[in-house]
């Protein structure tokens, strides 16, 4: 299993922001609902902290409190492109050090917060507004990306 102790500090950092970053492409997405919607990715992390156990990796990156700096970012658009850079090398570290289920595993916890995210506050009356949707389907073309 893989652990921590496989990635260098810098590589590690980058592993940890892959899930906030998801959420924060979502929560800039569309307006409203920040609060809710930043409740949501802290309760995506407690939810996977009860499954504990599947997934040493898994473990270490949702004992880790979530943290994305939306402040380096002027605008939405700027967030999205580099956010989901930055979730591609993210996917490629895991890749390239962890088993192929520990990489599904970070995939889904990636999309699973997303998805908490953008169902935490209705926008014009839907459970899932359509630049929520969009964002959740570039962030999954970003996880899903096979390295070269």
């Amino acid at each position: 299993m893989t652990t921590r102790d496989a990635f260098t500090p810098e590589e590690w950092t980058r592993v940890l922001e892959g899930p906030p970053i998801a959420g924060m492409i979502v929560i800039t997405a569309a307006r409203g609902g920040m609060f809710r919607e930043t409740f949501a990715m802290s309760k995506a992390y407690a939810e996977a902290r009860r499954a504990h156990g599947q997934s040493e990796l898994l473990d270490e990156i949702v004992a880790a409190k979530p943290k994305a700096d939306h402040t380096a970012y002027r605008t939405p658009e700027e967030l999205r492109d580099n956010g989901l850079q930055r979730l591609r090398a993210a996917v490629m570290l895991v890749e390239s050090k962890s088993t192929p289920d520990e990489l599904d595993g970070y995939r889904r916890f990636i999309l699973a917060v997303a998805d908490k995210v953008a169902l935490a506050h209705r926008e014009d009356d839907q459970a899932v507004s359509p630049a929520e949707a969009e964002a959740i389907d570039h962030i999954a073309a970003a996880v899903s990306a096979k390295s070269a």
